[in-house]
C-alpha cells in the first residue's frame, strides 16, 4: 500500500483559492463581451401590461434590450423535472425578482443604467406565499393549468403528492401517542461565489461558461432550447466557489444564450448577492408527526404529513420533496408507517436542491417528536433512540436497502464525546439527534486515466469540485493504485468537450461513483502494465500481480514506473484505462432506485441559554458520521464541521422575511444573518465511524451532507433540557426562545401515558 488512502493529502487547488489566483467564472474575460443586467419588479406577482424599452435603447453602449417578445414564440420553458420556467416572464411575474427583460451593453454601468430606464406597466396581483394561502379554497393559481395538461392536480397549487408506507397504521396499539407540527424556514445557500454565466456563439454551436454544478445537464438543457445536437454545445464549468445544491441546475444560462445569439457577441451575467437570494433557496416546510409508543419506548407506528413550499417553478424541488421525505421515519424500526409529502406551489422564488435534499426539514420534525416522547415516557433520549435504532443489515424500510452501517457505534461515540449523562452547569442542557439520508439512487460516471511514459498521469472526471475536495480524493485514488506521487498527477475537469460524461455532482456521490470509475480505469491500466511486464521479464501474465503501484513478479516486486519506460520502448506513448460506474434505475421503486449508500450522522450538543434574553451559546458541539473509509481524514473533518456550521445557520438565525405581497424584505448580507466566528460552538468536535463497509473505493461512503441533517433537533433538545421550553418553529432566534420561556408549562410530576380508552 502506498499510503495515499487514509492520508490527509493537501487540498488540490487550495493555495490558489486562498491567495486569490484561482479563476472563477466571474474572473473570465472574453474579448468583445457584453455585460447583462436584469429588469425586475419590486413585488412578487404582477400582470405585465407592457414593456417600454425605448429609453433604455438610447443609453450609449447599449447593444441589446431583450423582452419576452424578442424570444421564440411561445417563449421557451425549461426545468430539470418539468419544463415550466420561461426564459423571461410571460404575461405575469410569479415571484419577487423574476426578470421581465434584460439589457446587454458594453459596460456594466451602461447596462445598469439602461435596465433602470426600462419602463414596465404592470398591475400588482394577490400572491400566495404560505402553505395555508396556497392550499386555501379559491386561492390564485401559481401555474396556468394549460402547462399541466393531463395532470389531475392542474387546477390546484399542488404540484405533486408523494405517498409512502408499510404495515397497518390503524391496527397499531400504543401506550402513548405523541403528535406535533413543526416548521422549517426559507433559507438561502449563501455560497461565497455569486451565480454567473457567459455565453458565446461558437460557429454553428454555443459555448457556455457557468458556475453550474451539473455541466452535462446544462449542456442538455441548452441543446434542447436551441435545437442543437449535444456535440454543438460546450459547457465550461470552473470549480464553483461553493454550491450546496444551489448551482445544480440552469437559472439564467438559457436567457444569456439567447442574448448571445441575438447580439452576435459573447454576453456575461454575474448576479448580485441580492439577486442570488431571489434565484435560489431551500424549501420551507410544515411537517406534522404522530408517533405511537409502547411504555418501554418501542415505536409502534409513525404518521408524517408534510407540506413543502416549492415556489413559482418546480426546478428540482419536487424530487427534493419525494426523496427528502422517503426516510422521514428515521433509521428506526417502525412496524407501520404512513408518509404523505406534498409539493406546494407559491409566489415565492423557486426552491432547489440544498445540502441535505429535503431531509433536514423532515428530520427536524421527526427527531423533535422523538424527544417529546422521551420526556413523556420518562426515558432518556439517548436510550430511546438506541432501543429503536436499526441494526446492520436490518430492513428498516421493508423491501429496500438494509442498514449499511453499525449505526449504534456512531450514536454511542457522539454521546461519549459530549459527556452524555455527566453533571451540567446551571442553565445548560444537552440534546442528541440522528440524521439519515439516502445517497444517489441512480448514477453514471466515466473516467479516463492516462499513465504517460515518464510515469506521470493525466486523468479526467466530469465531477464539479465546489469545495468537497473531489479533486484531492480522485488523485489520491490514482496515486494509490498506480504508485505515482500526487504532485505528478494532472486532473482535468469542468469541460464537456474534453472530459467524459458524469451524470451530476450531488447526493454526496462523487467519492463513490466517480471514485469507482477512476478505480476501474486505474485497474485497466494495471492490466496493461501486467502485459508489458510479461514481455519485459519473459514471465507468464498469470504469474504476475499488479496492485497499488506494485508489480509482483516471481521472486521480486518492482514499482509500476520501473516497468513503464522500458516496456513502452523508444517510441514512448502511454497506457490508457477507461472506467465506468453505473447504478441503473429500478422500475417500481418509489425513488427510481434504492440508495447506493446511506449517510448517517449523530449530532450531540451542550447548550447554555440566557433566560433573560433567550440567547443560545453552544458550549460543546459533537458531530459523528458513518463514513465507511475516510480516504482523506482532514477533508472528512472539514466537510462535517462545515455542514454543522451551515446547519447552525438555519437552526439559530437564518430565514427569509416576506411582506404580505411576497416581497423579500431581508435581501443581502446586512439583514440576513449567517453564522460568523462569533456564533461558533465554544468547543467543536468531529469524529467518524470507519468500518470500510461502503460501496466506494476501499469501502468508502459519501458523507458531505450527513452532519447538517440533525443539527436543529439536537440544539432544540438541548434548549428544552436547559429551560423546559419546547419550540416547534425554526430558527431558534433569541426572541423566539425568550417568548417560549415566558410561555413554558410547569413540568409534569409524572410521565403522561394515554388511558386505555385512548389506545389505538
Amino acid at each position: 500500500m502506498n499510503g495515499h488512502v487514509g492520508m490527509s493529502a493537501p487540498r488540490s487547488g487550495g493555495t490558489d483559492r486562498v491567495t486569490g489566483r484561482y479563476q472563477y467564472t466571474g474572473d473570465i474575460k472574453l474579448p468583445g463581451v457584453l455585460h447583462a443586467k436584469l429588469v425586475t419588479l419590486d413585488c412578487a406577482r404582477a400582470r405585465i401590461r407592457s414593456v417600454d424599452t425605448s429609453a433604455a435603447r438610447q443609453v450609449p453602449g447599449v447593444v441589446l434590450v431583450m423582452t419576452a417578445a424578442d424570444l421564440p414564440q411561445p417563449v421557451p420553458r425549461f426545468g430539470p423535472q418539468y419544463a415550466d420556467r420561461p426564459v423571461l416572464a410571460v404575461a405575469e411575474t410569479k415571484y419577487h425578482g423574476e426578470p421581465v427583460a434584460a439589457v446587454a451593453a458594453e459596460t456594466e454601468d451602461a447596462a445598469a443604467e439602461a435596465a433602470r430606464l426600462v419602463r414596465v406597466d404592470y398591475e400588482e396581483l394577490p400572491a400566495v406565499c404560505t402553505v395555508a394561502a396556497a392550499l386555501a379554497t379559491g386561492a390564485p393559481l401559481v401555474q396556468d393549468p394549460i402547462l399541466r395538461a393531463g395532470d389531475p392536480l392542474a387546477g390546484t397549487n399542488l404540484l405533486h403528492e408523494h405517498r409512502y408506507g408499510w404495515g397497518d397504521v390503524e391496527a397499531a396499539r400504543s401506550d402513548l401517542i405523541v403528535a406535533g407540527c413543526y416548521t422549517f424556514p426559507i433559507v438561502t445557500h449563501f455560497a461565497i461565489e455569486r451565480h454567473g454565466c457567459i455565453a458565446a456563439a461558437d460557429g454553428d454551436g454555443m459555448t457556455i461558461w457557468s458556475t453550474i454544478q451539473h455541466p452535462y445537464w446544462l449542456q442538455r438543457t441548452i441543446a434542447d432550447l436551441l435545437h442543437l445536437p449535444l456535440a454543438k454545445v460546450r459547457v465550461l464549468a470552473p470549480d464553483p466557489g461553493g454550491g450546496f445544491g444551489g448551482k445544480q441546475h440552469a437559472k439564467y444560462e438559457p436567457l444569456i444564450a439567447f442574448m448571445a445569439l441575438r447580439a452576435g457577441r459573447p454576453v456575461r451575467l454575474i448576479l448580485t448577492l441580492e439577486q442570488t437570494f431571489q434565484a435560489v433557496r431551500r424549501n420551507s416546510a410544515e411537517v406534522t408527526v404522530r408517533t405511537g409508543f409502547r411504555s418501554d419506548g418501542t415505536i409502534t407506528f409513525r404518521e408524517i404529513d408534510a407540506n413543502y413550499l416549492l415556489g413559482a417553478y418546480a426546478d428540482i424541488s419536487d424530487r427534493v420533496v419525494g426523496k427528502g421525505s422517503y426516510l422521514s421515519c428515521g433509521p428506526y424500526r417502525v412496524p407501520a408507517a404512513r408518509i404523505v409529502a406534498r409539493s406546494v406551489l407559491s409566489h415565492t422564488p423557486p426552491s432547489t436542491a440544498f445540502r441535505g435534499f429535503g431531509a433536514p426539514q423532515a428530520l427536524w420534525a421527526a427527531e423533535s417528536n422523538l424527544d417529546e416522547a422521551a420526556r413523556q415516557l420518562g426515558i432518556d433520549p439517548l436510550e430511546l433512540r438506541l432501543r429503536n435504532l436499526a441494526s446492520f443489515g436490518e430492513h428498516f424500510v421493508p423491501g429496500d436497502k438494509p442498514a449499511d452501517g453499525q449505526w449504534e457505534q456512531t450514536v454511542r461515540k457522539a454521546a461519549d464525546l459530549v459527556g452524555w449523562g455527566t453533571p451540567l452547569p446551571a442553565g445548560h442542557g444537552r440534546g442528541i439527534a440522528v440524521g439519515i439520508k439516502p445517497g444517489p439512487t441512480t448514477g453514471l460516471s466515466y473516467s479516463t486515466v492516462r499513465l504517460l511514459s515518464d510515469g506521470s498521469i493525466v486523468m479526467t472526471a466530469g465531477t464539479s469540485d465546489m469545495g468537497q475536495g473531489a479533486r484531492t480524493v480522485f488523485t489520491q485514488i490514482a496515486a494509490e493504485e498506480l504508485g505515482v506521487p500526487i504532485d505528478r498527477i494532472t486532473l482535468v475537469m469542468g469541460d464537456t468537450a474534453v472530459v467524459s460524461y458524469d451524470q451530476q455532482t450531488s447526493a454526496s456521490r462523487s467519492t463513490v461513483l466517480m471514485g469507482n470509475a477512476i478505480l476501474q480505469a486505474c485497474r485497466e491500466v494495471q492490466s496493461k502494465v501486467r502485459a508489458l511486464a510479461a514481455i519485459l521479464y519473459q514471465v507468464s501474465e498469470s504469474e504476475i500481480e499488479v496492485e497499488r503501484g506494485v508489480v509482483r513478479l516471481p521472486g521480486r516486486d518492482v514499482p509500476i514506473v520501473a516497468v513503464l519506460k522500458p516496456g513502452l520502448g523508444s517510441l514512448g506513448g502511454e497506457l490508457i484505462g477507461n472506467g465506468e460506474s453505473r447504478k441503473a434505475a429500478q422500475p417500481g421503486h418509489p425513488l427510481g432506485g434504492s440508495a447506493e449508500f446511506y449517510e448517517f450522522n449523530c449530532t450531540a450538543v451542550q447548550a447554555e441559554v440566557d433566560q433573560e434574553t433567550g440567547e443560545i451559546v453552544l458550549a460543546r458541539y459533537v458531530t459523528v458520521s458513518d463514513v465507511g473509509t475516510a480516504i482523506n481524514p482532514l477533508q472528512v473533518r472539514g466537510q462535517d464541521e462545515g455542514a454543522a456550521i451551515q446547519g447552525i445557520g438555519h437552526t439559530l438565525m437564518e430565514h427569509y422575511v416576506l411582506d404580505e405581497t411576497g416581497r423579500i424584505c431581508n435581501l443581502g448580507a446586512i439583514d440576513y444573518r449567517i453564522p460568523t466566528s462569533m456564533d461558533l460552538p465554544l468547543e467543536l468536535r468531529s469524529d467518524v465511524i470507519a468500518n470500510a463497509d461502503g460501496p466506494g473505493p476501499y469501502g468508502s461512503k459519501g458523507m458531505s451532507e450527513g452532519a447538517l441533517l440533525a443539527v436543529a433537533p439536537a440544539v432544540a433538545a438541548a434548549v428544552a433540557d436547559a429551560t423546559g421550553a419546547v419550540i416547534h418553529d425554526l430558527p431558534l432566534t433569541p426572541e423566539r426562545v425568550w417568548r417560549a420561556l415566558q410561555q413554558r408549562p410547569q413540568p409534569a410530576s409524572h410521565p403522561r401515558l394515554l388511558t386505555e380508552e385512548m389506545h389505538r
